[in-house]
């Protein structure tokens, strides 16, 4: 009897082989290019979420990768169980993403990645990860990549049915209107702007084959001092700050991409207004160490906190810049103690588990 029972385990075994990928990890994604005019023509719109990129595979071989082809997982360990929800052979683009308060924390993502994996342990019991699908490339064996993208959103919301939490469908419209609703609305919730797809579309790796639409505001800073550029007697980038509540000058970013010419005659400029301090002795300074800044030249020279110019930034991340800054002009009519804090937008709106299902 155990034999005839054995017999038949290893019969339904035989009949229901594992389902393999219909392709090899890894891949590249297709990308967006930035835009900050809306696209003419018709579009489908999803919200563009604040995360790392990341491909996630199901059984026979789970593992999540970047958008750089790196894997991911070992950062992750929690979303492991979100992967065996996938059927086999199965393969979702989305995001990664840190939740905090109704809102996506880039700060507290960027944290996991770290070489101490007790460090890693920790941090995913106390800020655990979520996955956003956006695409799906393969469903149970089957390659969706050259199928339009309308008919892969299909599969995807048909798939989504069926996953639990931590997995979460990005919304979608084809309404333009409810699209620029959304870049306002959702800001709240950590959608850093609107992601334009042509419904047609085969997936397009590597290519930037979509419109990114992101949030772009000007802010009036005061230079707290400069870097110089590496080939010497040339501006690297300027140092920005903003006065806090205690009038003090706090660093919150830098501003670089002037011309040869440019960078000469600023250089130049800011020689003379060299100082022994700027930034607040109680306020964030520049040239802090980090993991991220390994192997950087952070020297830095202070210069007196009395030069404004105006720049425009995409992204906050806590009390500073995400990027770099693009700068627009100088501002002698404005006196620098009146650039302060208050001037960064802080989005009101509905939080992130309002926004996605």
């Amino acid at each position: 009897m155990t034999c005839s029972i054995t017999e038949n385990r290893l019969s339904l075994l035989t009949l229901a082989p594992s389902v393999s990928h219909p392709f090899t990890p890894p891949i590249e994604t297709m990308e967006a290019r930035t835009s900050e005019k809306w696209p003419q023509g018709e579009y489908l719109y999803e919200p563009k979420w604040d995360g790392f990129r990341a491909i996630s595979w199901s059984a026979p071989e789970t593992r999540i990768d970047s958008r750089n082809q790196r894997p991911l997982l070992r950062y992750f360990p929690e979303l492991t169980p979100a992967l065996a929800q996938l059927p086999e052979g199965t393969v979702v683009d989305g995001e990664i993403v840190v939740v905090a308060d109704g809102v996506t924390e880039f700060d507290v993502l960027q944290q996991r990645i770290h070489p101490a994996i007790s460090r890693i342990t920790l941090l995913s019991e106390e800020t655990p990860a979520e996955l956003i699908a956006f695409d799906l490339l393969a469903d149970r064996g089957e390659d969706l990549r050259e199928l339009p993208f309308t008919e892969r959103r299909e599969r995807l919301v048909e798939l989504a049915r069926s996953l639990g939490d931590p997995w979460h469908l990005t919304p979608q419209t084809d309404s333009e209107e409810a699209a620029r609703g959304w870049f306002d609305e959702f800001e709240s919730a950590g959608c850093d702007g609107i992601v334009a797809k042509v419904p047609d579309l085969a997936y397009q790796h590597g290519k930037r084959a979509m419109i990114k639409i992101k949030h772009r505001r000007t802010v009036d800073c005061v230079v707290g001092g400069f870097r110089e550029h590496k080939d010497g007697g040339k501006i690297g980038s300027l140092l920005l700050g903003l006065y806090d509540e205690r009038g003090e000058l706090h660093f919150i970013g830098h501003c670089s991409g002037f011309g040869d010419h440019d960078r000469v005659e600023i250089y130049e400029r800011f020689k003379e207004l060299v100082a022994d301090e700027s930034f607040g002795e109680r306020a964030r300074a520049p040239g802090a160490q980090s993991r991220w800044s390994a192997g950087k030249d952070l020297d830095w020279t202070p210069v007196q906190a009395g030069v404004v110019v105006e720049v425009s930034y995409d992204q906050l991340e806590g009390d500073r810049f995400r990027h770099a800054t693009r700068f627009h002009r100088w501002r002698p009519d404005k006196d620098p103690l009146q650039c302060t804090m208050e001037q960064l937008e802080r989005p009101e709106g509905p939080g992130f588990h309002e926004v996605v299902e």
